[in-house]
């Protein structure tokens, strides 16, 4: 069975040398260097977007061009996050082929533990940060296009818990139906959200949102979860993260 992760960044980085690892410049059409990786901007692509739509930009090339055709395992990592495993990198340690291989022989997806909200709800957590009305839009969206989705996005908005990162590794056919859902519902959000008055970091609604979206399509389809660990190359200051969280909710 074999198994491909892509690994998306922005810039010049360190990376496993090991072909289960494969970096992708995201946004390659709106940088001005070359880093010499692989890039989101050649056949059918959305890198022209990636201000807005992050890392979906990798995502939707390697499914509208079928990269990922000859892989049974398939997932997307960052260029500072990966999940943790046995395979040696620097002072860390990556999942590995063979963990992928053993664990989806029981289960559907394999994905970063979740990120706990404990004073507040995910529908209260998105609007402290973003724009709830947002959510509002998602909702009809979901509601029109896809309706069985419907109690699954409410179920969601009132949990205090979710995955974040866009990370995963999943069945290749998992991932095909996901983008296909995932795409058919941001595309209309694009259409009617107004996002000219947006500053930089709210600009990235798209990405923001599709996190949120992620786990409705989970919820929904009561999928085989494993939760990994998530080694950050970088660090993470959870202090400071409380603190954003605090700050936003009690101050606006």
């Amino acid at each position: 069975m074999k198994s491909k992760i892509l690994v998306a960044t922005h810039k010049s980085y360190r990376f496993p040398d090991n072909n289960l690892y494969t970096p992708i410049h995201a946004g390659k059409t709106l940088s001005k260097e070359n880093f010499g990786y692989m890039g989101d901007d050649t056949g059918i692509h959305i890198s022209n977007k990636n201000r807005n739509f992050c890392e979906l930009t990798a995502l939707y090339w390697a499914w509208k061009n079928d990269y990922f055709k000859s892989y049974d395992y398939v997932g997307l990592v960052h260029y500072r996050r990966y999940f943790r495993g046995d395979l040696p990198f620097e002072k860390f340690n990556l999942l590995s082929k063979i963990q992928i291989a053993d664990l989806m022989k029981t289960y559907d997806i394999l994905l970063p533990k979740k990120r706990k909200y404990y004073i507040e709800t995910i529908e209260n957590h998105y609007s402290n940060a973003h724009n709830k009305s947002d959510l509002n839009l998602i909702r009809q969206i979901i509601q029109e296009k896809h309706p069985d989705y419907t109690h699954s996005f409410d179920l969601l908005m009132q949990q205090r818990e979710l995955y974040l990162f866009n990370m995963f590794v999943m069945k290749k056919e998992l991932f095909d139906t996901y983008m296909e859902w995932l795409f058919d519902i941001l595309f209309e959000l694009e259409k009617r959200v107004d996002i000219s008055v947006y500053d930089t970091y709210q600009s990235r609604i798209f990405g923001f949102i599709s996190e949120r979206l992620f786990n409705v399509w989970i919820i929904k389809n009561q999928l085989n979860i494993k939760e990994l660990k998530v080694e950050n190359l970088e660090g993470e200051n959870l202090a400071l993260k409380a603190y954003g969280l605090l700050k936003r909710k009690f101050l606006k």
